[in-house]
C-alpha cells in the first residue's frame, strides 16, 4: 500500500470518527404542537420544548399496578440524568385527566421526590383527547373502561430531540437506563455541533 494510499485512509478514519454518533434505528414519529396544564396549573406544550431533549410517559395518579414502578423509574432516570450532568426535560401525560388536577399531580410526584424544576406532569385535556394524542404521537393507547377507575394505557418511556421527533422507546417497568442516557447524551451532543 502506498504512503499515499494509507494516509488518504487515516484521513478519512480519523474524519468519520469525528463525525457524532447517531441514534440507532430512530423511531422518527413527529409529535405535534400541544399545549396543555402543568402541576403548577400553568400552561405548558410544545413551544416550551422546543430545543429540548425531553422524556415523556403516561401515568396516573389513581393507578394501583404500572405506574408506581414507572413513576419510581422515572424518577431514578431523573437523578442519574442529573448526575451525568445530562439536561434533559420530562413530560408526564395524566391518562385520567378527570382524576388528575394539578394539585393531586403536584402531591403525586412530590411523593416520589420528582424535580418538578424540570419535569411537568400535564392534565387539563378531555379523556378523548389524550387517547387520540397518546396513538397519534406515541402509537399508545390511553382509555380508560366505562366500567372501571384504571385506565389502559402504555408503559413506555419515550426520548424526543430537539425538533419534537420520538427517536426512541424503552420499557418503563424495567427501564435500560445505560441506554437511555446514552441515547440522551448522542442527541444532546449532535445539539451542541
Amino acid at each position: 500500500m502506498s504512503k499515499k494510499i494509507l494516509l488518504a485512509l487515516i484521513g478519512t478514519i480519523l474524519l468519520l470518527s469525528g463525525c457524532g454518533q447517531q441514534i440507532e434505528d430512530p423511531l422518527n414519529w413527529d409529535v405535534e404542537a400541544f399545549e396543555f396544564t402543568n402541576q403548577e396549573n400553568q400552561p405548558f406544550g410544545s413551544a416550551d420544548l422546543e430545543g429540548e431533549v425531553w422524556l415523556a410517559d403516561f401515568v396516573f395518579t389513581n393507578c394501583v399496578t404500572v405506574c408506581l414502578p414507572m413513576m419510581a423509574n422515572m424518577t431514578e432516570l431523573q437523578k442519574e440524568l442529573k448526575a451525568e450532568g445530562l439536561d434533559v426535560k420530562i413530560v408526564s401525560f395524566s391518562v385520567d385527566p378527570t382524576i388528575d388536577t394539578p394539585d393531586i399531580l403536584k402531591s403525586y410526584a412530590e411523593n416520589y421526590g420528582a424535580d418538578l424544576a424540570s419535569w411537568n406532569l400535564l392534565t387539563g385535556y378531555s379523556p378523548e383527547t389524550i387517547d387520540e394524542f397518546a396513538i397519534a404521537n406515541f402509537k399508545a393507547p390511553a382509555r380508560k373502561p366505562v366500567d372501571s377507575d384504571q385506565v389502559i394505557h402504555g408503559t413506555r418511556f419515550y426520548l424526543i430531540d430537539q425538533n419534537g421527533v420520538v427517536m426512541k422507546s424503552y420499557e418503563g417497568i424495567n427501564p435500560p437506563v445505560e441506554d437511555i442516557l446514552s441515547d440522551a447524551e448522542i442527541l444532546l451532543a449532535a445539539n451542541d455541533e
